[in-house]
């Protein structure tokens, strides 16, 4: 039986204003991925979102970016260098294990945001500071990355738990990226549709692009994005294909990642 995760990025808020479902997400889920306050987040959500994830037995994982909370972590920062941005990532891991340890559990994973997991995926200074920023922080974390990245070769050299994440809701292009949003056909909607790519990508270990090419690689992690009005529905629908394929659910940080 294969053992499978899936994420979703959760604690995306900021003061009054609310991003998706996460009380919806949780039920559905086996590791969440929290803002740390620099995309998005603050300390009353940050505290909220823990607090579910204990409360469901999820898995609490960092999901740091960059200081950019107009832009949701969006937008490209072309001007930030190996120790800004390996401080940034500390800085945020210390602040979600503060509350993490307050509630009686630890950061479990780490998973780059938006903007800065695009970036770092074909920079080698940029995920040199995050490899450096998770070996330094605690080296047992499991470093939930994208494969075919310059990220994923450095944090296997380094000796990190690396675990491989692809996305139930978009399409990737013959590089082994994601399509970009801009483009057609880059985000699925149909849950049917991207319920069965999950499963045969889970059964195959492999990505099936756009173009119709098979890329071969380790899967142990889905992401379903948690910002959408289609999230939970997403979710749902993916954990049963899955559950029905025969794979078991389990949080990333449970023997998932691999050395």
């Amino acid at each position: 039986m294969k053992t499978i995760d899936l994420n979703a990025d959760m604690g995306e808020g900021f003061g009054r204003w609310k991003m998706g479902d996460d009380a919806g997400l949780m039920q559905v889920i086996t590791s969440a991925n929290i803002a740390c306050g620099f995309h998005a987040g603050d300390p009353a959500i940050m505290t909220e979102t823990v607090a579910m994830a204990l409360e469901r037995g999820v898995g609490v994982g960092a999901h740091p970016g960059f200081n950019d909370l107009a832009g949701f972590g969006r937008r490209r920062m072309l001007d930030v260098g190996y120790d800004e941005l390996k401080a940034m990532m500390l800085y945020q891991l210390g602040a979600l294990s503060a509350i993490a340890q307050s509630q009686g559990s630890r950061v479990t994973h780490f998973k780059a945001h938006g903007a800065l997991g695009n970036m770092s995926a074909v920079d080698e200074t940029l995920s040199r500071a995050l490899v450096d920023a998770v070996f330094a922080f605690d080296p047992a974390l499991v470093f939930v990355i994208p494969p075919f990245t310059v990220t994923e070769t450095l944090a296997v050299e380094a000796g990190l738990r690396v675990a491989r994440e692809v996305f139930a809701d978009r399409a990737y292009a013959d590089d082994g990226y994601l399509q970009p949003r801009r483009l057609s056909g880059a985000v699925i909607d149909d849950v049917d549709v991207a319920a069965r790519r999950v499963v045969e990508m889970v059964e195959t270990q492999s990505i099936t692009t756009l173009s119709g090419k098979r890329l071969e690689t380790a899967i142990d992690t889905i992401c379903v994005h948690g910002d959408s009005s289609e999230s939970v529905a997403m979710a749902r629908g993916v954990r049963k294909a899955l559950e029905a394929a025969g794979c078991r659910l389990e949080g990333v940080a449970s023997g998932v990642g691999q050395h």
